[in-house]
């Protein structure tokens, strides 16, 4: 399938029938800077060894979602603004999304799921390679109610909206390089304006949640900001915490 807009965007986008991770693939073309430069994007609607954060794998029907992996050569010195490149993800793709499902509430789970009225559309993978950073998405797009694989997933199908593969794919791939742009060249997510959107955007905020961290620590409390850094704050008694890694999960509503 051809991508004409998102070929107006990045240098190159490549559609493949099948795979099985558009991740580790551009991670094997990734060495090539002038055959794959910036913003070169690997597609395809058929992924049969996606994997999510955590190793967790993502699989889905044939044709029920779109598969994404973006090569950002361009990247900030310093490493803990590379820090956000996976929040700078998860804004360009709720952005995106957001732009074809207009009556619905889309916003970011930290660090950088998308949720469509509190359900996971999206997961978004970021993995270092030399000198770049692939950022994998993979969206549920075609994908039916029946065959949603968790009661807390959604997607386009299953809203009654055909989604526009190639305008997602353009505004994802035209949001994040801005995004990506702007953090290089005001030096940090405070001064670029990734900060608030981020904040704004980040349905974890406000939100009571249970924090599984490596090793088997586990915080629970108030979801109360982002640091500077792209951490979660976690309010738990007396003590905050700044979360830079761990598995999330929204325990209630505020208030509720």
């Amino acid at each position: 399938m051809p991508f004409p807009l998102a070929s107006e965007v990045a240098p190159r986008v490549e559609s493949v029938a099948h795979t099985g991770s558009t991740n580790a693939d551009l991670r094997a073309y990734a060495a090539d800077a002038i055959g794959w430069p910036h913003l070169s994007t690997l597609v395809t609607h058929d992924q049969t060894a996606g994997r999510g954060r955590l190793d967790r794998t993502w699989l889905a029907p044939e044709g029920s979602a779109i598969a994404i992996s973006v090569l950002l050569r361009e990247l900030p010195d310093e490493s803990a603004a590379r820090g956000w490149i996976p929040l700078a993800a998860g804004v360009a793709m709720c952005d995106a999304i957001a732009a074809q499902l207009p009556h619905h509430e889309v916003a970011v789970k930290w660090p950088n799921d998308v949720l469509v009225d509190g359900r996971k559309i999206c997961g978004i993978l970021a993995e270092a390679v030399a000198d770049a950073v692939i950022v994998g998405a993979g969206v549920n797009t075609a994908m039916t109610a029946a065959q949603l694989p968790v009661p807390t997933a959604t997607s386009f199908g299953a809203l009654g909206v055909d989604a526009d593969d190639d305008r997602l794919l353009a505004d994802y791939l035209r949001l994040i390089d801005a995004l990506m742009s702007g953090l290089i060249a005001a030096g940090g997510a405070l001064q670029s304006g990734l900060h608030s959107a981020a904040t704004v955007r980040c349905a974890t905020l406000g939100q009571a949640v249970r924090v599984s961290m490596p090793g088997g620590r586990v915080v629970e409390g108030m979801a109360t900001g982002l640091d500077a850094d792209g951490h979660l704050l976690v309010t738990a008694g007396d003590e905050q915490h700044a979360i830079s890694a761990g598995d999330v999960v929204h325990v209630r509503p505020v208030g509720s």
